[in-house]
């Protein structure tokens, strides 16, 4: 929790909020104590940290194609909404125009290492896997190697374009990881990439040489003798992912904010599937997000209402989540009726639990699934309008 200071007589004291069911002794002294209409002053404001999110800045946003909203008959003001964060295939500039007209803030999701489509014209971008093969899609996403020269230039092509042709608030980086699911109750796991150009540039970072006639061997060589190593160039390559992109996003205006969407899941998940298999260091990715949103989507992966509250409150006691360098946390919570219906109950629920520290903001999962609702559209409305 961040201290606070008051301008007293003598100098500064420093403040904290505490629980009431602890003392003040030794916090508050002086001329302070003697003040009794300051002290219940700061009992009220106290009592309400580690609590949900009020604050004029709060995000209340929605994900996926806003537009849906509009088409069931819904404006933005009138749901409390006061950012969106739309797929850049919805994108237009109608729909950027009508959502300045209403005031809301516009952040688009770019598909960073989502490489299904590119892959169908450059399969020498494909991940392959330790036994040399290449990589089977995971369910439904089908990821790339994130080494591959070419798409990366590919992705910022894109991203300018965006930029260039589109007024937003900024951009948020969706399919963030090496190839891998982890939207299912089963997630896919493979190890990649073990293509001649990620061996190199590993052997380049660890300053050895990798072992072996084939693929599999000099795989099998990497996982058993210097599988730390390999993990900690795995994160590596996404964290300079996320800088280029930072500094293409900046050129245009460095007002302009870099969010990432990431897993959910706690470090020991999953034997450490987190950074292992998808190469997430969240600490690391800290250091270079203006934004972090944990995808919450519970029931998709068949976890209790209360597991966004559990996250939320073990995101509080990360070192690296608090302090003025810290980037801001607004969690993206599941809106859809997948693998079955999601009640409206579950939904205020999660939505309030996301508004925990440290967030100061949130949107569902998404606009599509929610405007034919009205149980949860006022759900979403009560809340966003509350928090006015």
């Amino acid at each position: 929790m961040e201290a606070r200071f008051l301008s007293v007589a003598g100098g500064y004291q420093r403040l904290e909020c505490l629980p009431l069911s602890m003392s003040f002794s030794g916090y508050i002294t002086g001329p302070l104590l003697r003040n009794r209409l300051f002290f219940m002053v700061l009992l009220v404001s106290c009592s309400g940290a580690g609590t949900s999110v009020q604050q004029p800045d709060l995000i209340k946003g929605v994900y996926g194609n806003p537009a849906a909203l509009w088409e069931a008959g819904y404006d933005f003001p009138g749901l409390g909404i006061n950012a969106v964060f739309v797929r850049a295939v919805s994108l237009s500039p109608e729909f950027v125009k009508r959502a300045r007209a209403e005031q809301v803030k516009v952040f688009v999701e770019f598909p960073v290492l989502n490489g299904k489509t590119y892959l169908q014209a450059h399969p020498e971008a494909w991940p392959i896997t330790a036994s040399g093969e290449r990589a089977e899609p995971a369910d439904w996403f089908m990821g790339i190697c994130p080494t591959d020269t070419a798409f990366k230039s590919h992705r910022v092509r894109e991203l300018s374009g965006i930029l260039t042709d589109y007024s937003v608030d900024g951009i948020f980086l969706d399919y963030f990881h090496w190839h891998a699911q982890f939207e299912t109750p089963a997630p896919i796991l493979p190890e990649t990439c073990f293509c001649n150009r990620c061996i190199g540039l590993f052997e380049q970072y660890g300053a050895l040489r990798v072992p072996g006639s084939s693929t599999s061997e000099r795989a099998a060589w990497i996982l058993a003798e210097q599988d730390s190593l390999w993990r900690k160039w795995r994160s590596a390559v996404l964290l300079d992912w996320a800088t280029t992109l930072k500094q293409v996003i900046q050129a245009d205006s460095d007002s302009l904010m870099m969010g990432i969407f990431h897993c959910g899941w706690l470090p020991h998940e999953h034997k450490g599937a987190l950074y292992k298999n998808l190469g997430i260091d969240l600490p690391a990715l800290a250091t270079v997000a203006d934004v972090l949103s944990p995808m919450l989507f519970h029931q998709m992966k068949n976890r209790p209402v209360s597991w966004v509250a559990d996250y939320m409150a073990w995101l509080g006691q990360q070192p690296w989540a608090g302090g003025i360098s810290a980037p801001k946390f607004w969690p993206i919570v599941q809106g859809n009726d997948q693998p079955s219906k999601l009640s409206a109950a579950s939904f205020d629920t999660v939505l309030r639990a996301a508004l925990k520290d440290p967030s100061s903001g949130v949107m569902p999962f998404s606009a599509e699934s929610i405007a034919g609702d009205s149980a949860k559209l006022s759900v979403l409305r009560k809340l966003y309008i509350a928090n006015r």
